[in-house]
């Protein structure tokens, strides 16, 4: 028997005052049974701080030609490709041809990433950005995962802090471009 997607339920108050965002935001995420909970919670932060009225979950980690978390316009473009994980040049490279902006969030060590990636041909490679989500912030929210869950996120001076469970989680997830050599 196929294992089937396990569906988190958020409710997320997100204060966003970096960008003036202020939303309350009621999320259903199908969590692949291949996906570990540091990426689901990464694809949710990265949803977080970039949310905008049209932002979406993609079909999800089997789905090849999608990202994690994207941004269409209503003619079908993709304005924002936001990737989780240690995505493969070839397709970053593709993500750049096919979306004006691309963001990859990463849960694990960026340098493994840039080294894995260093050399290799990437369409507009020096407008890609990097995001490196806190360790310790994903790994205090790894242990208040369940079902139904209530967040309030709060991004301020570039510090991301979420309340999860009656405790709060605070890291700054550090930003630059994909290739600091690019």
């Amino acid at each position: 028997m196929a294992l089937t997607a396990t569906l988190h339920t958020l409710r997320i108050a997100l204060s966003d005052a970096d960008r003036g965002v202020y939303e309350a935001l009621e999320l259903r995420v199908a969590r692949h049974p291949s996906e570990n909970i540091p990426y689901m919670l990464t694809r949710v932060l990265a949803y977080c701080l970039f949310w905008e009225p049209d932002i979406a979950f993609s079909k999800g980690i089997s789905t090849a030609d999608e990202p994690a978390v994207w941004v269409r316009t209503l003619d079908g473009r993709v304005k924002l490709w936001i990737d989780v994980g240690h995505p493969s040049a070839d397709r970053l490279h593709r993500a750049s041809k096919a979306s004006e902006r691309v963001v990859v969030c990463t849960y694990q060590e960026p340098k493994v990433l840039q080294r894995m990636l260093a050399g290799e041909r990437i369409h507009r490679v020096q407008d890609i950005e990097l995001i490196a989500m806190p360790q310790e912030l994903l790994r205090g929210l790894e242990a208040t995962v369940e079902k139904r869950m209530d967040w309030e996120v709060v991004v301020t001076g570039g510090q991301l802090y979420v309340t999860s469970g009656g405790a709060t989680y605070e890291g700054a997830p550090s930003r630059g471009p994909l290739l600091p050599d690019a």
